[in-house]
């Protein structure tokens, strides 16, 4: 039994000389050191992956290409030499940079109106890009520039086909929710003292005396709508106070 055992052991040996192979570690720019790396031979399709310590090891042949990969970093192919093969391969990887993107904080309104509106309103780029885009329409082409050239089709003026009234975008629902995204349950509940369950009946409340039919029109609102939205909400919040308290009868 042990001469089988020892013939056994031989025969690896043998085998195991007969085989090259690559090893070496695998690093980051900033030298630590890579675990659970993917190593593949594109030759052989065979796969090996770093241990703790950034180690490998690889059956390989001089020309063969392997390639180094793991998430977040960029992928690394050696040639293998005949140098490769006698002594350990220093491998880095870089990272892969990722742009993170901006997030932005809702601001709570505070009830002052003139810095609820200076938030909530239009900013920077955009309000720069609203105003260039009202100062070219509000100017008046010439008549030159206008004026048909020879040839082409005009369009004949008459009243027009009816078409019947022109539905709103929104409605009153539409409108609700989206205030209450813009404010957040928070300022109804903290500010204004209401509970989270009369949130939409006091909006319904100030609904009664507030202008919104141009939001509803087209379907959208801005922060100016929003900005008069709180002054009213803080004007009628006494009187809906009032109104919902329960009332006492003296005998």
């Amino acid at each position: 039994m042990k001469i089988k055992l020892l013939f056994f052991c031989l025969i690896s040996v043998v085998m195991l000389d007969a085989q090259s192979y690559v090893f070496g570690k695998v690093t980051s720019e900033d030298g630590i050191q890579l675990a659970q790396v993917s190593v593949i031979n594109m030759r052989t399709d065979e796969r090996s992956e770093t241990d703790t310590d950034g180690q490998f090891m690889i059956r390989g042949e001089r020309g063969d290409e392997l390639r180094f990969s793991r998430a977040g970093y960029e992928r690394v192919t050696l040639t293998v030499a005949a140098a490769n093969l006698e002594k350990p391969v220093s491998i880095v990887l870089q990272s892969i940079t990722q742009e993170i993107e901006a997030v932005n904080l809702r601001y709570q309104a505070t009830g002052n109106l003139r810095e609820d509106v200076r938030h909530f309103g239009d900013r920077g780029k955009v309000k720069q890009l609203k105003e260039e885009v009202s100062d070219y329409i509000s100017r008046k082409s010439s008549r030159e520039v206008l004026a048909p050239r020879h040839g082409e089709f005009v369009q004949p003026v008459g009243p027009g086909i009816p078409i019947g009234k022109v539905k709103d975008r929104w409605d009153d629902v539409d409108l609700m929710i989206y205030l209450i995204e813009s404010l957040g349950e928070d300022y109804f509940t903290e500010e204004l003292k209401i509970s989270r369950t009369e949130i939409q009946p006091f909006i319904y409340y100030v609904f009664a005396n507030f202008e919104r039919r141009q939001a509803l029109k087209y379907g959208a609102a801005d922060g100016a709508v929003v900005a008069r939205f709180v002054d009213a909400a803080h004007k009628r919040i006494d009187s809906y106070h009032n109104r919902t308290a329960p009332s006492h009868n003296i005998p």
